[in-house]
């Protein structure tokens, strides 16, 4: 939240190219090279990469035109996980108030820390340098009142850096960043406001809270006009759970047929069902996600009358609005797809399905998804995707 006593007590903690610096630090090998962690499309690109203008979610094909020396590793998940884990240890042993936002992110409040811990900038030095000394990896930890200017101060000060904004500093650190830096800035929006002559946050404020409702609508408009002002009043949230889970899959730019789509599609629900039945969630609304040829992106949603978790019924959902969005992909050509199921809830009620009793004799009296969780998910798979590689399925943060 906003510190109430008005410091800046709270520390945006942010790895900087993770997976790359994971690689970079399993293999001395790696260090100082140009790295990039995936092959089709780029999972992650080393900072010696991105000098050449190598950037996350590109095509693989275009990052080694921007920069042939680079070396391409395959994505090693399980390294990652762990890594995050062990940095998370770091982020808790800081204080109890930390709110995970992904595998390689949090906010952290330091507030009533200064008797026993020092100042915010003193906790972050150690915090970094711990990161440093425990786990190997280079982290940046932006500090600010709120956690908006927070995450925007991590940002400006990476890679491997620490950049505090003081209260009294707020606007003039603010104002002169591209509106880009906005929590709800994408391509769409800043094209509408670059329209309008408005490249920079102060620019953004000074049109005021009504001119920017007239243009981008009464939410986004009162949303931005906020930000822009530094005002964000969220709290840092212990043990909060998501609301939404998801995965996505980048496909390239080859041709790809229907069949290969749904492939993929079905391979990612499997996944995200599995993930909830193992958490013990449930869900209402299935979201899908597209980016295209140009590199445009489109999503379709819809919301089910009853919370579920069973794979069939997401299956089924799933399949409607890919066959929706077939006319448009044939149209656009697709280079990704995702999926995410939101408005997630506990599974608090009795599951009434039959279960599988391996010595039995008899036929399998389990559904896809009993057999799938008991004996894991390659001991039974559907028709679609015999011959098939499903690929890799990055975890997709929550929105």
């Amino acid at each position: 939240m906003a510190s109430r006593s008005g410091e800046a007590t709270i520390l945006h903690a942010d790895l900087d190219a993770f997976y790359a610096s994971v690689e970079q630090r399993d293999d001395p090998s790696l260090r100082g090279k140009p790295v990039i962690v995936g092959g089709g499309v780029v999972l992650a690109a080393s900072y010696e990469a991105k000098a050449f203008g190598v950037r996350t979610a590109s095509g693989g094909r275009q990052a080694l035109q921007l920069c042939p020396q680079a070396i391409v590793v395959p994505p090693r998940f399980d390294a990652y996980v762990e890594a995050s884990k062990a940095v998370f240890d770091v982020f808790r042993n800081t204080t109890p108030l930390v709110e995970g936002i992904s595998i390689d992110e949090a906010f952290l409040d330091v507030g009533g820390l200064r008797r026993i811990a020092g100042t915010p900038v003193d906790i972050a030095t150690r915090l970094r340098r711990e990161v440093r000394e425990q786990v190997g990896l280079p982290i940046t930890v932006g500090i600010a009142r709120t956690k908006f200017l927070a995450k925007v101060a991590s940002a400006v000060g990476k890679p491997d850096g620490l950049l505090e904004v003081p209260p009294d500093g707020e606007l003039t650190f603010l104002h002169p960043l591209p509106v880009e830096r906005l929590w709800g800035v994408g391509a769409v929006t800043a094209r509408k406001l670059h329209e309008r002559g408005i490249t920079t946050v102060g620019q953004l404020a000074q049109h005021g809270e009504s001119s920017l409702s007239s243009a981008l609508g009464k939410a986004s408009g009162r949303h931005l006009y906020a930000l822009s002002m530094a005002r964000d009043p969220r709290r840092v949230e212990v043990g909060r759970r998501r609301r939404s889970i998801g995965s996505q899959r980048a496909l390239g730019r080859r041709p790809k047929s229907q069949e290969d789509i749904e492939a993929t599609m079905v391979a990612i629900v499997d996944r995200l069902g599995k993930r909830m039945r193992t958490a013990e969630r449930v869900c209402r609304t299935v979201v899908l996600r597209m980016r295209f040829d140009d590199f445009t992106r489109a999503t379709r949603s819809h919301t089910l009358a009853e919370p579920t978790a069973h794979t069939e019924t997401l299956m089924v959902t799933a399949r409607g609005l890919l066959d929706a969005a077939m006319p448009m992909i044939r149209t656009r050509g697709l280079t990704l797809i995702g999926m995410s199921l939101s408005n997630l809830e506990n599974d608090d009620a009795v599951q009434l399905a039959l279960p599988f009793d391996p010595n039995s004799g008899g036929e399998l009296d389990g559904t896809i998804d009993d057999l799938r969780d008991r004996f894991g998910s390659t001991a039974v798979t559907r028709a679609v995707l015999l011959g098939r590689n499903p690929g890799i399925s990055v975890p997709m943060l929550p929105d």
